[in-house]
């Protein structure tokens, strides 16, 4: 079971398997730090600056540096999410995480939080005054002429997409938005923002300004950094495949361009081919 879109040089897309929309998991992270970006081009967020009642900032956030938690390997909502049960409020998760408790000083170290999207999302709202949705809308897929992006937010939201084994998954179980949509989109959102403009020159420059880790190397990513809502390459990141990865109950994404080529490739958990690794082999 998958789905993917293969855009080569001169924007010739091969499509492969399904070509219902999938849920884009992680790559979300990318859309919602463009949505900020477009916010802090006219002066409605700022990057550097400390978020309202927080001692981080909105780059820290975008770049998993705020200190805050994550909530993917917490027993207690791994079992309720395997269970099926309705998504918990925002404020119990907080609770149950103790999210008000830094884990470090922001800016001092990385760890990948979800909850950290979750206040990015949160900024989104405030600084436009629009809910989640009609943001997304309004500051990404309509200025990237996507036609079957949008944000999930309940289950009936997933009627014709394809959940792999997760048939009665609540998307608010994604507590920074879950956006569903072909992979061909997903596909043209990354080559547009690396290749055509979508972010002003500087903006798109603040999105690879990264952070090494070295110590989460592998075959795959043998240089691995993360920039804002993008996992790169820490030297010359234009030269490799920059995008981001996502998995959730029943499927995972990758979603990675280098130049003016882009691939998507969405399969479910028990698939046998490994979706990053079909797509790095497209783009070298």
């Amino acid at each position: 079971m998958e789905s993917g879109a293969f855009i080569d040089e001169a924007g010739g897309v091969t499509l492969s398997g399904t070509v219902d929309p999938a849920p884009w998991w992680s790559f979300t992270k990318t859309v919602l730090a463009i949505a900020a970006l477009r916010l802090v081009e006219i002066g409605s967020l700022s990057l550097s600056e400390p978020i309202a009642g927080a001692r981080y900032s909105l780059r820290q956030l975008l770049r998993h540096e705020a200190g805050l938690p994550d909530y993917g390997s917490a027993p207690r909502y791994r079992e309720d999410v395997a269970a099926s049960r309705t998504p918990w409020p925002a404020d119990r998760l907080l609770a149950e995480l103790q999210a008000d408790r830094l884990r470090y000083e922001p800016g001092t170290n990385w760890a990948y939080s979800n909850i950290g999207y979750m206040e990015v999302a949160r900024s989104i709202e405030r600084a436009s005054g629009l809910t989640l949705a009609a943001a997304l809308r309004r500051l990404v897929f309509a200025p990237a002429g996507l036609t079957t992006a949008r944000l999930a937010t309940t289950p009936a939201d997933l009627a014709g997409v394809q959940m792999g084994d997760a048939g009665d998954y609540h998307p608010g179980w994604v507590y920074h938005g879950l956006v569903v949509g072909t992979v061909e989109d997903a596909a043209r959102l990354l080559r547009m923002l690396i290749s055509d403009g979508l972010l002003r020159p500087d903006m798109r420059a603040a999105m690879l300004e990264r952070r090494p880790l070295p110590e989460h190397r592998s075959v795959l990513h043998p240089d691995p950094a993360y920039g804002l809502g993008l996992m790169l390459s820490a030297t010359d990141p234009l030269n490799h495949p920059l995008g981001h990865s996502g998995e959730g109950p029943g499927s995972r994404i990758a979603v990675y361009a280098r130049g003016r080529k882009a691939a998507a490739l969405w399969t479910g958990l028990s698939a046998e081919r490994i979706a990053e690794t079909e797509v790095f082999r497209f783009l070298a």
